[in-house]
């Protein structure tokens, strides 16, 4: 440990850990260590408030402590989320070092590479609308959630690596929607468990399914022909992602085709599993990810 590296909480840990079963690399071990070091400071605030909106934070309300409040409002989860937002804020001003582990580690990387609170802010908003919004009623709608949950991640990323542009952020941000709509449809009967429903009603309505359908054990025709339909649509958004692996060359042109690789991998397992994503969710295997990084880099390169 450096002089410079603080030790982590239990509760950073925890939190961090969760990095190995993402859909995508996170901050692969190829990639120089100033990079890891702040993708991964970057994953740990994503991560941590996600955690905080599904409710999924370790028990014992460390978490909530850690941002101020008291250990039972651990499960309030509007509490927690309007805490962490105060703690970033102290991220990006001179009033006061952050309370959390996590954002802690944030600040210098915030600092480093110039960020702005912006694409931070719209993570918090969109897992505040999660307790609001349960249902989303057009496509549109679903886009518009995922410019809040998703793009930003795509665009710190473009940030830190120092590669950001008008055109690459704007495929970055396809493909992010894309990972974000290729993780729906592995978690459906997950989400519904917690009354949440990213599909489309319009779609739903189009090709026949309610909501019991999507209670049951295992996917019936309507239901498999839905998730198809949805799935080629991720599939499209990824498409419009190869030109931004051409777009940039050595360990970053890597690490971008470990992305869009890793969504064509998620939605290859649940083309796999014959579109029936009820019983659980669809995981790619790592042969899979392999083959479609490979295939995403091949196609990069005719087009770079």
């Amino acid at each position: 440990m450096t002089r410079t590296e603080r030790p982590r909480s239990d509760a950073a840990t925890t939190t961090l850990d969760k990095a190995a079963d993402e859909n995508f690399p996170v901050a692969p071990f190829f990639l120089p260590r100033a990079w890891r070091d702040d993708l991964m400071a970057v994953y740990g605030f994503a991560r941590l408030v996600d955690d905080i909106g599904d409710g999924d934070l370790a028990p014992g309300g460390d978490d909530a402590r850690r941002l101020g409040l008291d250990p039972g409002q651990g499960e309030d989860r509007l509490a927690m989320l309007d805490a962490l937002e105060a703690d970033l804020h102290r991220v990006f001003s001179t009033g006061g070092e952050p309370l959390h582990p996590l954002m802690r580690a944030l600040g210098p990387t915030a600092r480093r590479r110039a960020l702005t609170p912006e694409p931070f802010l719209a993570l918090v908003e969109a897992n505040r609308q999660d307790q609001k919004v349960r249902r989303y009623g057009t496509y549109a709608d679903l886009l518009a959630y995922c410019e809040l949950s998703a793009n930003p991640v795509g665009r710190l990323v473009l940030q830190i690596t120092g590669t950001a542009s008008p055109e690459r952020i704007r495929r970055s941000d396809a493909v992010c929607t894309a990972l974000q709509i290729a993780e729906h449809l592995q978690d459906v009967a997950e989400d519904l468990g917690r009354d949440r429903v990213y599909l489309p009603a319009e779609d739903m309505a189009r090709f026949h399914v309610g909501e019991g359908d999507l209670a049951a054990p295992s996917a019936g025709a309507a239901v498999r022909a839905l998730i198809a339909f949805e799935a080629e649509r991720a599939r499209e958004l990824l498409d419009e992602g190869i030109p931004l692996v051409g777009s940039v060359h050595g360990r970053l042109r890597l690490l971008l085709a470990g992305f869009v690789g890793g969504g064509r991998a998620a939605l290859g397992a649940v083309s796999a599993a014959g579109f029936d994503v009820l019983p659980g969710p669809p995981k790619p295997t790592a042969p899979g990810l392999l083959r479609e990084v490979g295939a995403v880099l091949r196609r990069a390169h005719r087009k770079g």
